[in-house]
């Protein structure tokens, strides 16, 4: 780490990494909710943001197709509640 940082600044970054899985399943969570009273072109944004943190997940990209073709919001639950099991 760079000495650009104090030491409690370091104990920050350090903690967002290690713990940046469970923040990505936690954001793929709220869009779930979000997506479901979005209306418009939010919803786009919002299956974007999705697809992206799935992405970021490491979900397999097939299962990520899966998901974006459809674009079912009941499939984007059941895989939050599958990684929040984990």
């Amino acid at each position: 780490m760079s000495q650009d940082y104090t030491p409690y600044q370091q104990k920050i970054i350090n903690g967002y990494y290690r713990n940046k899985g469970a923040i990505n399943v936690q954001k793929l969570g709220e869009i779930v909710t979000e997506l479901f009273l979005a209306e418009g072109k939010k919803v786009d944004q919002l299956w974007d943001r999705a697809e992206k943190t799935m992405t970021n997940l490491e979900i397999p990209a097939s299962r990520i197709a899966n998901i974006m073709a459809k674009r079912d919001i009941k499939l984007l639950a059941n895989l939050v509640t599958e990684l929040n099991k984990t």
